[in-house]
């Protein structure tokens, strides 16, 4: 018997792996959240699947779960949204079942930043504007941050910044990225990437925020900010497909005889 944690991806039932669709098909047990979760995903399931929305349920009574199908034998597809390395209780979880004794292991998924950018249509790195996408979140009712993962130690770098578990708290944080991304720095917030209501609105740190406000958004969405997400005709050409570099010495691929 194996838990097997499964990135959900962003919702959308065609955005899992094929490994992660195999799983759900021969495992006899589904934990999943339902909160974030595409109804459609859980048709891949079988039939006769035990099914469990483990959004009401604490860790403690989730591990309780495995650990009966464990004891009947059972495989578990644990559901994660979006990719289990963030923001999952990964940890929380698996530690909790290496005391009991119960295997698992992981496969990956489509996480929502990376839905997110897609629905946008933008590269989250471009040439000279952004090299680096700094993943994180803001601390509001939840854990506390580390004081070295401030957000304005973040905003100082400029690179393009995705605020998970903040949309709730967008003006402020708005207002304190603006410092130095500057108020004219583009923006976006992303509701539901991939799923039938998805939202996409674009705007500035100016703005946005009375955006998500008249949207009436409050869970599920992504913040996206930097000068990446600007125009593509604005951005500066990448190094990798400049007519002018030098090729003659790049290993080429064989295709065989």
């Amino acid at each position: 018997m194996t838990v097997h944690f499964i990135g959900a991806g962003p919702g959308a039932a065609d955005l899992l792996t094929v490994r992660a669709v195999r799983l759900l098909r021969e495992s006899p047990v589904c934990l999943y959240a339902g909160t974030y979760l595409d109804p459609e995903v859980l048709a891949h399931c079988a039939p006769d699947a035990e099914l469990v929305d483990t959004q009401g349920l604490d860790l403690d009574r989730i591990v309780d779960h495995c650990a009966r199908a464990d004891a009947d034998g059972k495989d578990v597809a644990r559901l994660c949204s979006g990719d289990p390395s963030i923001y999952s209780a990964l940890a929380e979880q698996t530690a909790r079942l290496d005391t009991r004794g119960i295997p698992w292991d992981v496969t990956p998924g489509v996480p929502a930043y990376a839905a997110a950018a897609a629905l946008l249509g933008t590269e989250l790195t471009v040439p000279e504007l952004a090299q680096s996408v700094v993943l994180t979140r803001t601390q509001a009712r939840s854990t506390a941050m580390p004081e070295s993962e401030a957000l304005a130690n973040f905003a100082r770098t400029r690179a393009t910044l995705v605020l998970h578990l903040a949309v709730t708290r967008i003006r402020p944080l708005a207002a304190e990225l603006s410092a130095d991304y500057g108020a004219d720095c583009p923006a976006a917030v992303v509701f539901r990437a991939s799923q039938p209501d998805q939202l996409v609105l674009r705007g500035t740190l100016a703005d946005i925020a009375g955006r998500v406000e008249a949207a009436g958004l409050r869970q599920a969405a992504v913040i996206l900010v930097g000068r990446a997400l600007a125009e593509p005709d604005r951005c500066v050409q990448s190094h990798l497909y400049d007519p002018a570099r030098d090729r003659r010495h790049l290993p080429t691929s064989s295709s065989g005889a």
